[in-house]
């Protein structure tokens, strides 16, 4: 956490798998719908071979390798609301495909 106690979202990513730009895009994407809320999202390169997880502050919310592959959008901001404020509306993203 940050000091103004609010959670921070860090992305470690392979550089050897050219995983940067889907780590940015995943941070761009977080910091859009949790902009009040977030204390920051750090981009962290990673030389482990394949590695790409995501923690809210300690808490790891998703791992390649055990969660089989990347998250999708909707996934990724479920988890994360999951761990900052489980009340939020995340708008479409709560709605099922059929337009409710």
């Amino acid at each position: 956490m940050t000091r103004s106690g609010k959670p921070v979202v860090t992305i470690t990513y392979c550089t050897g798998c050219n995983w940067l730009l889907r780590a940015g895009w995943m941070a761009q994407e977080l910091l859009q719908t949790f902009q009040d809320q977030l204390g920051g999202v750090t981009l962290v390169p990673g030389d482990l071979g394949g590695i790409f997880e995501i923690h809210v502050d300690k808490e790891l919310v998703w791992e390649r390798k055990r969660d089989g592959g990347f998250p999708d959008v909707k996934e990724l901001k479920t988890r994360v609301r999951g761990r900052i404020n489980p009340e939020q509306d995340l708008g479409h993203l709560d709605r099922g495909k059929t337009g409710e």
